[in-house]
């Protein structure tokens, strides 16, 4: 007993002499028994996970990352190709709980970001996306989160590592009660605790990668939306180019009949005072054509793109779904959603967690020593379990129960702020559709702004209209111009907003 109250605190201990013959017999037998032991833990060896887990197909399935060099260096065998999040079921009567691997999705390649920034002309949507595919730093966040969750799945499942170390009794006794040796010991995990801790973890892996397509969702919403912001921005230009041309010809043609002594000399000064107004839209016109393109750089993730020229139609297309069947695709659909019914999954699982932890490990220690007293070899096996007397894991238990009441309640909530984003986003579309179609339909407000110019210039060179009635005329056909182009812009971002709470096409194919 002195002995053994002397040996080191901790994981069990072996300590066994290698200079004494008989223990070379003894030592591997020893070892052979302690790793048996070892082998009861519930995870099983890596190379059993990766034969389970090629087992169990799933159209869920998310792909691990395969280990890297130290993996290798360290005599592991390779990974599992899937991570397969089993949902949550709960006990059943009569039978053991599910011990699958996690299963899920297979989690294609993740778009690697680029240095080197694209320059082309005449540049369309597609090419815009796949630049922000590319480049866009917030996509690079959250593929670096998903590969963090992959390689927390890949932790949480290990065994604990079995202790060597070396230990001495009885060291001043110039030989004569000396007891010399290394020590090996091995915790054993029991209660299924390392297959439920992979279980949350794959959940967990099930929400980065949901956040992952959330966020390419956004990133390609935003890249549609500043791609028609430059669009407008580029038509808003040609607009006030048109109203500077149109102004300079008012001018010549009040300096034209003041030469001819039609009118007072206040009409080429009227009109004067327009052209010079129409310089300074025009130069604004410019900056906004700048700014929105800049803008646009910055979502596409190389912001020292020059402006360059771009290609498409003016008008997205349009919608063709009612409201009620856009909010049910969205609730059907949203990685957002997705995301936190992953949370409630994990946590479910969490709680099973929590009731495994009241189940004790076991610690195992096995001693094989040379006593110089004796002059004999001896070894004894150890085998140790705290009670669960006091500690039975109740707050554990207690706050995993409340943190998944708390995961469900955050699906109800995080499904009434997409209803309600919705909301938002389609009463601009319809607002935004009713103008677009008021102002350029055949006989509309835009037609008979042009219509309404072009009469009152004739008129004017006529002298059957005053120069006041020129201006207003201009200044109407202006305004309705960029009225127009701001119900453009009105119905291209509600439109693109609504696809990006719904797009779930694209998500189907390999990410880039």
């Amino acid at each position: 007993m002195a002995r053994r109250d002397r040996m080191p605190s901790g994981f069990s201990n072996i300590a066994f002499n290698q200079a004494t013959p008989p223990m070379k017999c003894i030592f591997p037998l020893s070892v052979m028994a302690l790793l048996f032991a070892s082998g009861c833990n519930t995870i099983g060896t890596p190379r059993e996970v990766a034969s389970q887990a090629q087992q169990t197909g799933s159209s869920n399935a998310i792909a691990a990352e395969q280990p890297g060099p130290i993996a290798n260096e360290a005599g592991l065998a390779p990974l599992p190709d899937v991570v397969q999040p089993v949902s949550y079921r709960g006990p059943q009567e009569g039978s053991e709980q599910q011990e699958e691997q996690p299963s899920g999705e297979v989690l294609e390649s993740l778009p690697i970001p680029t240095e080197e920034p694209l320059s082309r002309s005449d540049m369309t949507l597609a090419d815009l996306e796949a630049i922000a595919l590319g480049s866009n730093p917030i996509l690079a966040e959250a593929s670096a989160r998903v590969r963090a969750a992959r390689g927390n799945w890949l932790q949480v499942g290990l065994p604990p590592n079995i202790v060597l170390g070396y230990s001495g009794q009885q060291l001043g006794s110039h030989g004569e009660a000396e007891q010399q040796g290394v020590y090996l010991g091995q915790e054993v995990i029991t209660g299924k605790k390392l297959r439920l801790n992979r279980q949350v973890a794959a959940w967990e892996i099930q929400r980065a990668r949901r956040e992952f397509e959330a966020s390419r969702l956004r990133v390609l919403t935003d890249v549609r939306i500043g791609y028609y912001d430059v669009l407008i921005a580029q038509r808003r230009r040609e607009v006030a180019v048109e109203l500077v041309r149109i102004s300079e010809q008012g001018l010549q043609a009040a300096q034209a009949l003041f030469k001819g002594a039609e009118v007072s000399e206040a009409d080429p000064l009227r009109a004067s005072v327009v052209a010079g107004t129409a310089g300074i839209v025009l130069q604004n016109s410019i900056n906004q054509h700048f700014e929105a393109w800049r803008r646009l750089t910055a979502v596409l993730g190389v912001p020292e793109m020059e402006l360059q020229h771009l290609e498409g139609e003016l008008k997205p297309e349009e919608l063709s779904v009612t409201w009620q069947e856009e909010l049910d695709r969205l609730l059907a659909s949203s990685p957002e959603l997705a995301a936190a019914m992953a949370d409630v999954e994990a946590a479910q699982w969490a709680i099973q967690r929590a009731y495994a932890q009241v189940v004790p490990d076991i610690n195992v220690q096995a001693v094989l020593q040379d006593d110089r007293s004796t002059g004999s070899n001896n070894g004894n096996l150890q085998v140790s379990v705290p009670l669960p007397i006091w500690n039975r894991n109740q707050g554990g238990i207690r706050r995993a129960q409340a943190e998944a009441a708390a995961a469900r309640r955050a699906v109800d909530r995080m499904a009434l702020d997409l209803q309600s984003r919705l909301a938002v986003a389609f009463q601009r579309y319809e607002s935004a559709s009713n103008q677009v179609e008021q102002y350029s339909r055949e006989g509309g407000i835009i037609a008979n702004s042009r219509r309404t110019l072009e009469l009152v210039r004739a008129g004017y060179q006529a002298e059957e209209f005053g120069v006041l009635d020129l201006v207003t005329a201009q200044r109407t056909y202006f305004e309705t111009n960029l009225a127009y182009l701001n119900s453009l812009r009105q119905l291209a971002a509600s439109v693109m907003e609504i696809r990006g709470l719904l797009l779930r096409g694209s998500l189907s194919q390999p990410l880039p």
